[in-house]
């Protein structure tokens, strides 16, 4: 759609909107106003953003403010720039208001305008830095470090040792009280669905302390070997949170699989791990329906389960012989209720929770994350979405994504609270859930913003205790973020991209710089970026370009092992050096911007980002080939729309008589959907299908997904012209 610059849009212009004549001549006055008294694009949105727009008005009238105010502006408009005074009360801006001139020297100015120069002093000085953000965390050690990083000089480990000789436990740091908070501080708000109306149910760090204690102590009774694996398959809810600190306190290690798993998949990461345990709950309550969770366990024949009860305090089915029900577990400590359970240290280098990648081809890389990468979760939020006491982090998620984990150590270490819906983040339910629990830090996918809008589920309901928003996940789209940050008057949205062996974020955005719609806008701290040209070598610093990305090997808190992989193969083997260092492989392509900016543009390889959910082509292509004996072959690809948002799951499809190429694809497409939401995942959805004579093929006989993947973005694209 065209829009008018601002200057040009008149009373009709607002009225044909559905907004009152009365109302449409206070806006165009207020507009009038703001045009006349602000130079430049940026100062005229933000004016409008904080004086005109409010979220009971139409979002068409949003958006011919936003369009109408950058119509001649070019790339990468911010949506949103930083006030100075805030900016100084950040987490970030309050270090360097203290600190900045002993960092930067006299190239320091402040907080804004020397943030870039701070990021690549992270990276430069990362003793300084990470010392500086450790003691920012108030991390607890039983033994400190030698030192902040210890660099490997065989090549064998190209990230390096880091914090050498220490010891410590970071489920204690979530647990201590101190100067970030105090022991009668609230630290976890929830709400089960079906209870929308009741108060939001709290929890304070002492009540919270004493129930992990208690839970530590139990398990201490099942007189399970040290540092056993032991498995959380269960909703995101106080009682996980509650057994994922318990297991880490107890110098176990988590073992995350999400609730969403199917038999199969839960027997492949139980037997990956060697788990000795696994906490499940009997049913998953959504709305009407009771979804089995403890069936499933069973199914995937795994080991000594302690079950929930979703509901009240007894299962609703009988156990097997050797399972336990929670109150069964727990009563196993009952004589040692408020009895403090002393944390078990560990070395910054040993394992506390192994996650799995959602698997591309086959088997699931298992990623450890060490004691270090709770500290990693942390500094983010510290930094970049500016976590501290006083702000209540909601994230719909689960411990069997990394963003599970993220959310515990985010909040706690910080000295915030955390917010969980036992429930749908879809519906309006949970739109009041944030409302009634006050959250100021909200985490999204794109997906579940897109269902909001288009269910209009946040209306009626006061979002204006919102800070920030975080987005993560999958490709996000520039008219559904307008929207959504119209709905907290125009609160920033940080983008934050990582994966799970990063242990948080590469690349994000930050409240001292303006943001851009679905763009990021700085390399994390500690982090530094390349971008790697058509030659395999990193394009020239600063320079605009698209290629693959690659990480500086030294990342605080990113993996240095798989369990069941090469890690060196997997991550450095065959990328190229900078400066003497070998990178680190990624494989998302990404741009940087003539404005500075980044933008995700989905994998490199044949894997694709679907839901929030990598998956490789060839998952999908063999279930696909086997849904109609008509078909030949498939080629499953990712191709992102032309407006921009996460991929669009496309089958290419060669059937094997050329008679049957006017076969009824509506069909067929119903068939994919069905068998690839059974076999594979529920969310998974199959937009559409297209048919070819043959797929393109190299010499070796390898499909050329990539070229296919061309050849769809630009059929879509030209459908949209």
């Amino acid at each position: 759609m065209a829009y008018k610059s601002l200057n040009s849009i008149t009373r009709s212009d607002i009225e044909a909107l559905g907004i009152s004549g009365d109302v449409s001549e206070k806006l165009l006055k207020d507009l009038d106003e703001i045009i006349h008294g602000s130079s430049m694009p940026p100062d005229t949105w933000i004016q409008i953003s904080r004086r005109i727009l409010h979220p009971n008005l139409p979002f068409s009238f949003h958006q011919m403010m936003y369009y109408g105010c950058y119509k001649d502006f070019g790339p990468d408009p911010p949506a949103w720039l930083p006030d100075p005074k805030v900016a100084s009360l950040t987490n970030v801006g309050k270090l360097l208001e203290r600190r900045g001139k002993e960092f930067l020297g006299e190239n320091y100015k402040n907080p804004i305008s020397s943030f870039s120069s701070f990021q690549e002093f992270s990276v430069s000085n990362p003793e300084v830095y990470w010392k500086t953000v450790l003691d920012e965390l108030n991390i607890v050690f039983s033994v400190p470090p030698k030192c902040i990083l210890e660099k490997d000089t065989s090549g064998d480990n190209p990230g390096g040792n880091w914090l050498p000789g220490a010891y410590l436990n970071p489920a204690r740091n979530c647990l201590t009280n101190g100067f970030k908070r105090r022991l009668d501080d609230i630290v976890i708000r929830w709400r089960d669905e079906g209870s929308d109306d009741l108060p939001v149910n709290t929890m304070t760090l002492l009540e919270l302390r004493s129930q992990v204690w208690l839970a530590a102590h139990a398990l201490s009774a099942l007189d399970l070997e040290e540092e056993s694996a032991i498995a959380v398959d269960m909703p995101m809810n106080v009682e996980s949170v509650i057994i994922y600190l318990a297991i880490v306190l107890a110098g176990h290690v988590v073992v995350s699989i999400a609730d969403s798993f199917s038999p199969r998949e839960i027997s492949t990461r139980l037997k990956i791990s060697k788990a000795k345990a696994i906490f499940t709950q009997d049913v998953i309550i959504r709305g009407d329906k009771s979804i089995p969770l403890y069936r499933r366990v069973i199914d995937a024949e795994a080991p000594l389960a302690i079950v929930v009860p979703a509901r009240g305090s007894s299962c609703r089915m009988k156990l097997r012989e050797k399972d336990l029900s929670w109150n069964n577990f727990l009563g196993k400590a009952r004589n040692l209720r408020g009895v403090e359970y002393v944390a078990v240290e560990k070395p910054a280098g040993a394992y506390t929770n192994i996650l799995f990648s959602s698997g591309t081809t086959g088997e699931p890389k298992a990623i450890p994350w060490t004691n270090i990468s709770p500290l990693k979760s942390a500094a983010d939020a510290w930094c970049h979405l500016d976590v501290h006491r006083g702000d209540v982090v909601a994230w719909p998620t689960n411990l069997g994504w990394m963003m599970g984990p993220w959310l515990v150590y985010a909040s706690l270490i910080n000295g915030a609270c955390m917010a969980l819906y036992n429930g749908s983040p879809l519906g309006p339910t949970f739109a009041k859930f944030v409302q009634d629990a006050e959250v100021t830090v909200l985490g999204v996918i794109p997906s579940i913003v897109r269902t909001w809008q288009n269910s209009n589920s946040t209306s009626g309901y006061d979002w204006s205790r919102i800070r920030c928003f975080g987005s993560t996940g999958e490709a996000s789209n520039i008219d559904e973020y307008l929207w959504l940050m119209g709905r907290a008057h125009y609160k920033p949205v940080i983008e934050y991209c990582g994966g799970t062996e990063i242990g948080g974020s590469f690349i994000s955005g930050s409240l001292l710089q303006p943001q851009s719609l679905a763009a990021f806008s700085t390399a994390v701290m500690g982090c530094k970026l390349f971008i790697l040209g058509e030659d395999g070598n990193p394009i020239p610093p600063y320079a605009a370009g698209v290629g693959e990305l690659a990480l500086c090997p030294h990342m605080f808190g990113a993996s240095s092992t798989l369990l069941n992989g090469n890690h060196f193969k997997v991550y450095f083997q065959g990328m190229p050096t900078f400066q003497g260092q070998i990178l680190r492989r990624h494989g998302d392509l990404f741009e940087r911007t003539s404005k500075g900016y980044y933008r995700a543009h989905g994998r490199a390889d044949d894997t694709m980002n679907l839901g929030g959910i990598k998956v490789g082509s060839i998952e999908i292509e063999r279930v696909c080939n086997s849904v109609d004996d008509s078909v030949l072959e498939t080629a499953a690809i990712g191709v992102p729309p032309p407006s921009g948002g996460p991929e669009q799951l496309v089958i290419a499809v060669v059937f094997k008589s050329p008679e049957i190429s006017k076969h009824d694809l509506n069909v067929l497409k119903k068939s994919f959907n069905s068998e690839i939401q059974k076999k594979l995942n529920p969310l998974f959805k199959v937009s559409s299908v297209v048919t070819l004579p043959s797929l393109p093929r190299t010499a070796t006989n390898k499909v050329m997904r990539r070229v296919l993947r061309q050849q769809l973005t630009q059929t879509s694209l030209n459908s949209k012209l």
